[in-house]
């Protein structure tokens, strides 16, 4: 028996039983929203939750499904964005990215919230608002996925692409100084792809928390030894919008972190054994201490952007390759050492997006494939590790190949901008719907201002992506 597996309450029953009883009456070991009514009709549900409650109070740890979202989400692309408001605006949009934590917060625990008050996946819930929530789906998670795997790999391959030259022994080797680029882009999918192939979500986690140390070592050690400025830190926490800075505020705050990933919290809440209401405030803990983390990570780039390239001035590329050029400036500052430590921070960074997006948009991928193909909501083909989740692991792995070959057609990249503008508004528009439904027990139901809040998070999102389609076809 694996060891978390022991948390699960003895109570705790099959998703398709769950499913049975809609309702969910006040649970002593679970919260609700702190706005949302109580259900009058939750005296005839007490059976189940009273079963629910069996058991010893469900224990939080730091390495959770939250992380492993939170991680996911923040690739190298998004510390560039940082990095860049940094060095544009210095401290002034660093209440940008609290906001931006806060509002990951808000849309993950809406679907954490959903699978463990209902038992069903985010899709089934999609399938609730209506179908053409799958029509929508079906061709963006495969388009997306083309194009996501030759992106994830190049931003793993850069960073080793950058740092094996210039290490002691493997730089002396001669195959090795002279690999080509894209066979380090290669490789990452390929260990990506083996790493999560037999869909072990504990294996997962593990790895991702290793991941994340590192990342904490390399980009929050890069801020410490910039001596930031307090004062300025604390000023940058007023909310005010640069000359300018319209859309790189809004990108912050919204952009950063945000990507079909954060769907699949449901689906890693499920493998963890966090199935049923009784574990909603574990899920909630869970969920905020992990977009905490990755909010040190975003300030921590935000910080070096200000103290070491807004102070002088210094211009760096925006696409991934802005993290090799800190690389170098690091290297003159503090010494080849130092970067090359930054170097395993940046690739950490890259190859945790290539694992949680291997795994949990293949489980989505598998989840939706199965109910086009009739199968049962709890089927093992609809699950990790099943055949239509390792399909999709080869669909991410290696069709994508091409395009590092091809050299990413403008076309497809075009096509990946229309659609990724259109995700993260899907995610907040249909969480929305969902949460006030009555396919959502109603003492999960959002209250007043868990509304205003995602209402106000599903207008940002589609403020960014319109923005976004504007600069897909004006670009």
């Amino acid at each position: 028996m694996h060891p978390d597996d022991a948390e699960q309450p003895t109570g705790s029953q099959p998703a398709g039983r769950r499913r049975a009883v809609r309702g969910s009456a006040p649970d002593p070991a679970a919260d609700g929203p702190s706005d949302a009514p109580q259900d009058p009709g939750a005296g005839a549900e007490a059976g189940a939750a009273a079963e629910d409650a069996q058991g010893a109070p469900p224990r939080w740890k730091l390495v959770g499904p939250g992380l492993v979202v939170a991680a996911t989400g923040i690739g190298a692309g998004d510390l560039v964005a940082t990095l860049v408001a940094g060095s544009r605006y210095g401290y002034a949009l660093l209440w940008a990215a609290v906001a931006g934590v806060i509002i990951k917060i808000v849309l993950v625990e809406g679907a954490g919230r959903w699978t463990l008050a209902t038992g069903h996946s985010i899709f089934e819930g999609w399938r609730r608002v209506g179908r053409w929530t799958s029509w929508y789906f079906g061709p963006y998670i495969m388009i997306w996925g083309f194009v996501y795997g030759a992106t994830a790999m190049s931003a793993s391959a850069l960073p080793l692409a950058a740092l094996v030259p210039q290490l002691p022994v493997l730089g002396g080797i001669g195959w090795i100084a002279d690999m080509p680029f894209i066979v380090y882009a290669i490789l990452s999918g390929l260990i990506g792809a083996g790493l999560v192939w037999v869909g072990r979500y504990h294996a997962l986690e593990k790895i991702v928390a290793v991941l994340v140390g590192l990342m904490f070592l390399t980009v929050v050690g890069a801020a410490v030894v910039t001596l930031p400025n307090l004062g300025e830190v604390l000023g940058g926490l007023v909310p005010r919008i640069p000359e300018g800075g319209l859309v790189y505020t809004l990108s912050i705050a919204g952009g950063v972190g945000g990507t079909i990933t954060l769907a699949a919290y449901g689906y890693w809440l499920k493998e963890k054994g966090w199935s049923t209401p009784r574990w909603m405030r574990v899920m909630r803990i869970d969920n905020a201490m992990a977009y905490v983390i990755s909010g040190i990570f975003v300030i921590a780039m935000l910080v070096v952007g200000a103290e070491l390239l807004y102070s002088s001035s210094i211009a760096i590329d925006e696409g991934d390759r802005g993290l090799l050029d800190l690389a170098e400036v690091l290297a003159s500052r503090y010494g080849t050492a130092f970067s090359w430590i930054f170097l395993i921070g940046f690739w950490a960074s890259s190859f945790s997006s290539v694992l949680g997006v291997w795994n949990g948009v293949s489980v989505m991928f598998a989840d939706f494939w199965g109910h086009v193909r009739g199968k049962a909501e709890e089927h093992p083909d609809r699950g990790i590790g099943g055949k239509y989740y390792r399909f999709y692991v080869l669909w991410l792995t290696f069709p994508p190949m091409l395009l590092l070959l091809l050299g990413k057609p403008v076309q497809v990249i075009i096509a990946y901008g229309v659609l990724g503008a259109f995700f993260m508004p899907f995610l907040a528009i249909t969480l929305l719907v969902l949460m006030n439904s009555s396919h959502m027990p109603h003492r999960w139901r959002n209250g007043p201002i868990l509304n205003i809040a995602l209402g106000v998070v599903t207008l940002l999102f589609v403020v960014l992506g319109a923005n976004q389609l504007i600069e897909a076809f004006s670009g």
